[in-house]
């Protein structure tokens, strides 16, 4: 199954929510999302950096990737990015992959 890696920034509501839920309450909520589209979650961690959440999840397809980030976007309380994940032998494959490509003005 394909992975993917959810970024998320709280909302001002987002962040009150998480005061008083807590980070742990936070975490039951993503796996039991993830698991209800069919997919497995890996990690989820918090930080204080660029973003304040990090999930590393498998999903089926990038159609169920689509719909997990509408649907959390859609509910408010955090903004979310999802990216694709390669594992090196994908990217082995991809760079096996020849193919024909000029850049521009060339």
């Amino acid at each position: 199954m394909p992975k993917f890696l959810l970024e998320s920034t709280f909302t001002i509501d987002g962040v009150r929510g998480l005061v008083n839920d807590g980070g742990s309450k936070r975490a039951e909520v993503i796996h039991q999302a993830v698991a209800a589209i069919g997919g497995r979650t890996e990690s989820v961690h918090f930080s204080f950096g660029k973003y304040d959440t990090y999930v590393v999840c498998e999903l089926p397809d990038h159609k169920t990737a689509a719909a997990l980030v509408i649907a959390i976007r859609a509910a408010g309380g955090v903004h979310t990015r999802i990216t694709p994940m390669l594992t090196p032998e994908e990217v082995d494959e991809a760079t096996q992959t020849k193919l024909t490509y000029q850049a521009p003005g060339k």
